[in-house]
């Protein structure tokens, strides 16, 4: 007698479709902008060093992921960063 195949398997999922890397996080919480609260200090070129903290050892400028800065932050940081190297001030 061969024997009879349980309908259970289709409806069952594999623990690694649950634990997926697409699904989003649940338990995620949202890192506000050091930047931006209120008391922080002004993003300028002669600041050196504020900009030395998003700086690298190499002289590069830290990506945005990293630091929890804002998008708009991060840009006047970029311009500030570019205009202390021209002067020579990093």
């Amino acid at each position: 007698m061969a024997k009879k195949q349980s309908g259970n398997k289709k409806n069952k999922q594999s623990n690694f479709a649950k634990l997926s890397i697409f699904q989003p996080n649940k338990y995620r919480f949202k890192k506000s902008c050091p930047l931006s609260v209120k008391g922080a200090p002004e993003v300028d070129y002669k600041n050196i060093r504020l900009l030395k903290k998003y700086v690298s050892e190499n002289g590069k400028i830290l990506p945005s992921r990293i630091t929890n800065v804002s998008q708009k932050k991060q840009r006047e940081l970029a311009i500030s960063i570019k205009r202390a190297r021209n002067l020579a001030l990093i």
